[in-house]
């Protein structure tokens, strides 16, 4: 099953909101049980107040923006990586269920839980005697 598909510019969602700075497209690992899929995505030094997950319609979007402070005084000579800002964007199938997602952060790793929709379990039919 295809549950869930990185939307075709790989980077944002459909938007009508003006483009901000280029973001860093942050490594996802999505991984498939029989009750849902769960996301884990890479975001080093994003603090979970600089941090959102969205939902509109079929579209799952994280962004976060990085803190990364520097001692008083000090600047940075050289930077490798020039952005502060992550962004990914998803495609949901219609198996998943996105009112019911969870979403946690824990020590630069984002774990993204969605069921699938509730009439997709299976379930043990009962059959009674007459």
């Amino acid at each position: 099953m295809n549950a869930v598909t990185q939307t075709p510019s790989g980077t944002t969602a459909r938007t009508d909101a003006p483009r901000r700075e280029d973001a860093l497209l942050p490594p996802v690992d999505v991984i498939e049980d029989g009750t849902g899929i769960t996301l884990y995505a890479d975001l080093p030094g994003v603090p979970r107040d600089k941090l959102s997950v969205r939902v509109e319609g079929d579209q799952l979007s994280i962004e976060g923006e990085v803190a990364l402070a520097l001692p008083q005084g000090l600047e940075s000579q050289h930077a490798e990586v020039r952005s502060s800002h992550y962004r990914r964007a998803f495609t949901l199938s219609k198996e998943l269920d996105g009112e019911k997602i969870d979403a946690e952060l824990s020590q630069g790793v984002l774990r993204v839980r969605i069921p699938k929709a509730g009439h997709l379990h299976p379930r043990k039919i009962e059959v009674r005697a007459a």
